[in-house]
């Protein structure tokens, strides 16, 4: 992605969308496309359509994290925050299944976890992006 021209804003739109549109064919489009489409309705495909806009969110965050951690003329004061951010994005998934397993949490109320972490990784990304090409 170094190589091609272009802003880095336009570049992160462009991964964070190919990132989540690809794991939402391969994980989510066939149990939609053939469940929802039955007689009887059932709360999971909904669950699972917030879900994937959660995804989408993160995503993004994640794509202005990677690219915020490869620049090379990053601050040393931008550092610690954004490895701690991208640390997160990664381990996202494992934490809130220890959270769930933790305190055996229902569907609905995972999915409230996982917006929220996900709004709050996005807020501290979107921060720290804005003061970054701000900055320069």
């Amino acid at each position: 992605m170094s190589r091609n021209a272009g802003k880095g804003e336009y570049k992160i739109m462009v991964a964070a969308m190919g990132w989540a549109t690809a794991e939402l064919v391969m994980s989510r489009f066939l149990p939609l496309w053939v469940g929802a489409r039955g007689i009887e309705f059932d709360w999971k495909y909904i669950q699972m359509s917030f879900d994937s806009n959660i995804s989408l969110v993160h995503y993004i965050a994640m794509a202005a994290v990677v690219w915020m951690f490869t620049r090379y003329d990053l601050p040393k004061s931008f550092r610690l925050p954004v490895t701690v951010l991208l640390a997160l994005c990664v381990y996202k998934a494992f934490l809130i299944e220890l959270f769930v397993h933790v305190f055996l949490l229902g569907s609905w109320t995972v999915l409230l976890v996982k917006a929220l972490l996900t709004g709050a990784i996005s807020l501290c990304s979107l921060f720290l992006f804005v003061t970054l090409v701000h900055s320069n």
